[in-house]
């Protein structure tokens, strides 16, 4: 089926506990793209991500990565069948240096472009630095660092949490001016965004979720900002 999408979730609902943070959720990612899921704090965007990661079992719903379902599936199967997370505070090693901490993302040994070079090449100021240890890194090389590390794994779909969270606007911009050259090797991704302008400007697709569920979604072409406020507050 070439338009099958790449990624199909179909409603489903996570659990804290007894408190349900997700509630039927359905998305679609297709290959070559960039998705973008933006709502204000506690809408559900990072519980969506570890969702797909492997990190959470949703409850109810399934979904479907390549055809084959991954609901439930442990984090390193999902790795391995192409799916790679930039969590939200970059989870650097704290003891490793940055090479090392780039180094761990390649254990899954799946076969792709990226390499130790290639994310050199992407983020010149990490081969600088990749003798330091990751605490010794601005915010911003972190963030670089962490995205490296997750492309070392040569995923198709790449998850970005909240990539611009504590970071300077001109940091963003560098990162954000980064993800054509990511997507031309061929990956999808999914960005999770609290800033509006950067989702609608770096995404094909936005969900925007407030409470748990999808507020509105659309084109990114066809979505004003005023729209994706209303839904982003829930007005």
């Amino acid at each position: 089926m070439p338009d099958r999408p790449l990624l199909d979730i179909n409603r489903i609902d996570a659990f804290y506990g007894d408190f349900q943070a997700l509630f039927g959720i359905s998305l679609q990612a297709r290959a070559g793209e960039v998705t973008a899921i933006i709502g204000a704090n506690g809408a559900g965007k990072s519980t969506l991500l570890k969702c797909i990661a492997g990190l959470m079992h949703p409850r109810n719903g399934d979904i479907t990565f390549n055809g084959k379902p991954i609901a439930g599936a442990p984090a390193f199967d999902v790795v391995t069948q192409g799916i790679a997370l930039v969590p939200e505070g970059r989870r650097l090693f704290p003891s490793l240096t940055v090479e090392e901490n780039l180094q761990i993302g390649g254990q899954a040994g799946r076969p792709g472009p990226w390499t130790l070079a290639r994310v050199y090449e992407l983020f010149p100021i990490l081969a600088e630095r990749r003798h330091l240890s990751a605490p010794a890194l601005s915010g911003g090389q972190q963030q670089m660092a962490a995205i490296g590390r997750a492309l070392m794994a040569n995923p198709q779909l790449l998850l970005c949490d909240e990539i611009s969270l504590g970071l300077a606007p001109i940091v963003v911009r560098d990162i954000y001016a980064r993800l054509p050259a990511i997507a031309a090797e061929g990956l999808s991704l999914i960005v999770v965004e609290q800033d509006i302008a950067q989702a609608l400007k770096a995404a094909s697709q936005v969900y925007c979720l407030q409470e748990g569920r999808v507020a509105r979604d659309g084109p990114a072409r066809t979505l004003t900002r005023e729209k994706i406020a209303a839904a982003y507050f829930g007005i």
